[in-house]
């Protein structure tokens, strides 16, 4: 398979120095020099809002061919659908926003970007350069707000500077670990008048990021996994970024190690494939769980040691060497120490451990895991995923979720809002491709899915579109349903809709004492129901009929293959299915916040037995 085919790789035009012949130079305003850059690095759609102090932007904006702007509803949305774009495409997402509160309604978003690593460029309007430091109508310093969100970021007061930024955010944005990158461009500069020539000189002194490995510490990490017992593939969403998936098949076919893919990781190994043990984490797997705790070698593959997979660190994995290999050397011994740190671009390490491990092969060296694989395939058999129907006849979430799955096409791709849901989602739907799972994994962003789904069919609108949300992420961004109705982007939404937010309820059952406090959402503040209980506040199907969605409700098992069917079957507009689903199903497996992963819980009050020696 091709990367192409996969939706995975489409890569951005970079800056050039000078010395190349350049295109006849154009005189235009700053706004024109703005867009003109844009069409040049590759920009084909622009999320976005206008305002004041962006406005200058949005007249030329109007005459180009090249780009597509998408008025959304809130500048979240932009954010969110500019971060659904690139994850789906493999291309730098782009937003824009007006100043002050255009600008700061972009925070989250670009905060979501920078934790998932996720190339973007925000581009917002600014005051006057004389105005800025005076507390001006609708200014906010955006570049100090987001210095800590963004990559890098840039306050741009003089028009003749804004191809050469443009050209430099793209290239920062998508090169190296990729980020958000924003461009803070002020009104007088977008009013000034200019020269544009393309390409534009470039400068970003020490700006190198290393993609290739150092040799020697690839021949250590070959001969660790080729004497070790008990290895772990510890795939993150790096993988994926780097385009790797193909040279990681490779590599676990070749050293027939297990391997465990994070929430970010998703579809970089296919769920199918037999060495595949499942996602890590606070609800991952047993299997996967257990092997990185009884692991004696883990290979992190651009992934991060977060405290979501390795729960209370002092206690994880406590047998464990470490090779760890990441294109941000930052992240290297940051919340682990590595026995063999290597950084570089993951492709390049994979296809480099590939001929490090054939050599080790060659000079009779291999490891032999079969012990291990007879332990793996204990727990896998023993502890699979799974799920209870209720008793009284309701919804099933994960049954929902997981029919979803099943009944949609090879190549969709699933966007998922965070909580309960989010860990159905990555639970029983399977993935097989990169780049058909977008989620919020970092920031954990309520409010996510909708928006992010509607960039990735903007971005890919040839591919069915999914999005799994919660009743309560939904009511966050549900109103970008317009936008996706306005601008023929028919995307599909599962509503999972169980009245509460569901992953807090979930905690106060188990920690608080079933004390509901604030997460019932269809009752009032005394925690009752209204008293039209027939009522639903908000009704999900009104709602999104009234934003041009075709929309049904879903209650009852039986009717469950036919309304996904039906939603399948309709391409014209946005659809949207209110699930209504049983409020007290949990998500299992689950490592409780601050514990040791060894006290993983299979099911409420179930924990694994794994009937061996931990110290053998």
């Amino acid at each position: 398979m091709t990367e192409q085919a996969t939706g995975a790789h489409h890569p951005q035009p970079r800056p050039r120095s000078g010395g190349q012949q350049s295109a006849p130079v154009e005189h235009v305003t700053g706004a024109k020099s703005l867009i003109r850059s844009l069409e040049e690095v590759g920009a084909d759609t622009v999320f976005g809002i206008p305002g004041g102090a962006i406005l200058p932007a949005y007249d030329p904006m109007m005459d180009s061919t090249r780009v597509r702007h998408i008025l959304v509803r809130h500048e979240q949305g932009a954010g969110h659908a500019a971060v659904g774009y690139a994850q789906a495409t493999g291309k730098v997402g782009v937003c824009m926003a007006t100043s002050g509160p255009g600008a700061t309604n972009l925070v989250t978003p670009i905060a979501d970007a920078h934790l998932d690593s996720v190339p973007i460029v925000a581009i917002t309007g600014q005051v006057a350069s004389k105005a800025i430091g005076t507390d001006a109508f609708q200014e906010a310093d955006i570049v100090g707000i987001t210095m800590p969100i963004t990559k890098h970021n840039f306050l741009v007061t003089k028009a003749e500077d804004i191809p050469k930024t443009i050209a430099e955010a793209f290239h920062i944005a998508s090169t190296g670990r990729p980020g958000p990158v924003l461009v803070d461009i002020a009104k007088d500069a977008l009013q000034a008048q200019t020269t544009f020539t393309w390409p534009p000189q470039t400068d970003l002194p020490g700006y190198r990021p290393v993609t290739k490995p150092h040799a020697k510490q690839i021949r250590e990490a070959a001969k660790l996994i080729t004497n070790a017992k008990r290895p772990v593939l510890y795939v993150g969403g790096g993988v994926l970024k780097a385009h790797a998936t193909q040279e990681l098949k490779v590599l676990a076919e070749l050293t027939e190690a297990p391997v465990t893919t994070t929430l970010m990781a998703l579809g970089a190994f296919p769920d199918s494939h037999p060495l595949h043990v499942g996602m890590p984490g606070m609800h991952g797997a047993v299997t996967a769980v257990t092997a990185l705790q009884k692991a004696d070698l883990i290979v992190a593959l651009g992934a991060r040691f977060d405290d979501r997979v390795t729960g209370r660190l002092d206690s994880f994995a406590p047998f464990a060497k470490i090779v760890h290999a990441d294109i941000d050397p930052a992240e290297i011994g940051k919340n682990r120490e590595a026995d063999v740190p290597i950084v570089g671009d993951a492709r390049e390490v994979l296809a480099d451990l590939i001929q490090a491990v054939q050599k080790e092969h060659a000079d009779g060296h291999k490891g032999d895991y079969s012990a291990w694989w007879k332990d793996l395939s204990r727990w896998r058999d023993t502890y699979p995923l799974g799920y209870d129907q209720p008793e009284d006849g309701s919804l099933s979430p994960q049954q929902v979720i997981e029919r979803i799955g099943q009944l949609a096409p090879a190549d969709t791709i699933f966007a998922a809002g965070v909580g309960q849901h989010q860990m159905w989602a990555a639970h029983f739907i399977k993935y097989e491709r990169p780049a058909t799972w977008l989620n919020s994994g970092g920031a954990g962003t309520m409010g996510y899915a909708v928006p992010a789904a509607m960039g990735a069919k903007a971005g890919a609108p040839d591919k069915p579109v999914w999005a799994i949300d919660g009743d309560g992420c939904f009511q966050m961004t549900n109103q970008e349903l317009t936008t996706c109705a306005l601008n023929n982007i028919p995307i599909k939404v599962a509503v999972i809709n169980n009245g509460a937010l569901g992953m807090v309820r979930q905690w106060q059952t188990l920690f608080y004492n079933q004390r509901y406090s604030n997460t019932v959402l269809h009752a009032g503040p005394d925690g009752e129901t209204p008293p039209n209980k027939g009522t639903r506040v908000p009704d999900f199907v009104k709602l999104s009929e009234a934003m041009g969605c075709y929309s049904i409700r879903c209650e009852r098992p039986e009717d469950l293959d036919k309304v996904i069917e039906e939603a399948n079957s309709i391409n014209d507009r946005p659809v949207v299915i209110d699930f209504i689903v049983h409020e007290d199903a949990m998500v299992w497996p689950m490592v409780a916040a601050g514990t040791s992963n060894d006290e993983i819980l299979a099911a409420r009050d179930v924990r694994p037995d794994f009937g061996d020696n931990e110290d053998d």
